[in-house]
């Protein structure tokens, strides 16, 4: 059986207010010819289809699309389960109608998928946090734990935590308990295989994924998952690596594209998996395109930033310049780089000057208010005030003067 194991699409993301639409739609129908030209007989997407729990029109429109097109009216089976950034009811909204092209949905722990026939294969078997499904001959069995809040931990384990004990268990034994339950049906004439969405110890959190731990309480130990697992398919951190501890079974796919500047060091990619029952792990690693680079332009002036603008203009990528100045950025050469750069993302002055941005409290004194607060503004966010905020702030402090020397006459 040939496996595709793919993640944290994020669909509808920004990046600082600008859309990535563009680029998403580059990659799925890139993705689309890697699956055929890959014959691939089973698609695992391990949550965060979508960046938001509400996603604009066109970002469900390119998902629907695209599970028509590599679903093949069913000649391919897609077994998709939601991550911490998807609404799971909204996700499996779709599944009736899903079903006649061969695609699952598992929106919760609980969720329990019903058996019969998806497009051209079969769910022969299912219940909570498990699917069974045969396709083309062959026979998987595929524990699926969606995005495990410690809600929906303690409703698919059907019980609260009411006790003192309760409340100290940690969130990496109840992760064990569930895949305990569960493990059972692994048997040794079928391909044994896990998807979740979930942080596991020793992973590497770089770039634009938020950690959701909150004292410890999220991250899930290596040993957690199910020993007799062929592969464990993960979703949430979007650096592809191995978890510690797992014999390079447990693996995170990462994210198809560059989603912050953090995120521009390594490579982006899907796992190919081949596996048979009782056989070795084989896995081959495919690359994707960077459809539009994320690039760090380290400037040595204010004129050489302008420059490399000016010299790059055509160039298809978010920019953020460093620039080494021993003054303020004016508004007027801010507004030269941008009339050449239009996807410039940030301008961030490096101050190069040894003496501090105040002097001695003394000389203070010697200022004009108007210029201490210039000065004080430029050192916290590296960008002159806008006018009119210093004249905001002005009017405020003329009237406040005002008012404290009529109380004083």
């Amino acid at each position: 059986m040939r496996i595709l194991h793919t993640a944290d699409w994020h669909l509808g993301k920004h990046l600082e207010g600008y859309s990535r639409m563009d680029e998403q739609e580059a990659f799925l129908n890139d993705f689309v010819e890697i699956v055929r030209e890959n014959q691939i007989d089973i698609i695992l997407i391990a949550g965060d289809v979508y960046d938001t729990s509400n996603p604009p029109a066109r970002a469900e429109r390119l998902f629907y699309d695209t599970l028509k097109n590599i679903s093949a009216n069913g000649e391919r089976l897609i077994l998709i389960i939601a991550g911490n950034h998807d609404n799971p009811e909204r996700l499996v909204a779709a599944g009736p109608l899903a079903r006649d092209h061969g695609i699952i949905m598992v929106g919760t722990p609980k969720t329990v998928v019903d058996t019969g026939n998806y497009g051209q294969h079969k769910v022969v078997n299912s219940s909570e946090g498990m699917v069974e499904v045969e396709i083309n001959g062959e026979n998987a069995v595929i524990l699926t734990l969606a995005y495990p809040s410690e809600k929906r931990l303690n409703e698919v384990l059907y019980r609260e935590a009411t006790t003192e004990e309760d409340r100290l268990s940690s969130y990496t034994l109840r992760i064990q308990e569930f895949f305990r339950q569960l493990e059972h049906y692994y048997r040794d004439d079928t391909i044994n295989l896990v998807v979740s969405h979930l942080f596991a110890m020793g992973s590497e959190t770089v770039g634009s994924e938020r950690n959701i731990q909150l004292g410890g309480s999220y991250i899930v130990d290596g040993s957690s998952f199910p020993q007799k697992a062929q592969y464990i398919a993960l979703g949430h951190i979007h650096k592809p690596q191995i978890v510690p501890g797992t014999l390079k079974k447990a693996r995170y796919s990462g994210s198809p594209i560059h989603y912050s500047k953090k995120e521009i060091h390594y490579p982006k990619m899907c796992n190919v998996i081949d596996l048979v029952p009782g056989g070795e792990l084989n896995i081959e690693e495919i690359d994707f395109k960077v459809y539009k680079p994320i690039e760090v332009w380290k400037c040595t002036s204010i004129q050489h930033a302008i420059e490399l603008c000016e010299k790059n203009k055509g160039r298809n990528c978010w920019t953020y310049l460093e620039i080494e100045t021993d003054r303020y950025i004016k508004e007027d050469e801010i507004k030269i780089m941008k009339s050449y750069k239009d996807d410039i993302i940030e301008i961030l002055p490096i101050i190069n000057t040894v003496d501090d941005c105040f002097d001695t409290l003394e000389n203070l004194t010697e200022k004009p208010f108007e210029e201490i607060f210039r000065e004080f503004y430029f050192r916290e966010r590296k960008v002159e005030p806008q006018e009119e905020l210093v004249q905001l702030l002005m009017d405020v402090v003329k009237e406040e003067y005002i008012e404290t020397a009529e109380a004083q006459a």
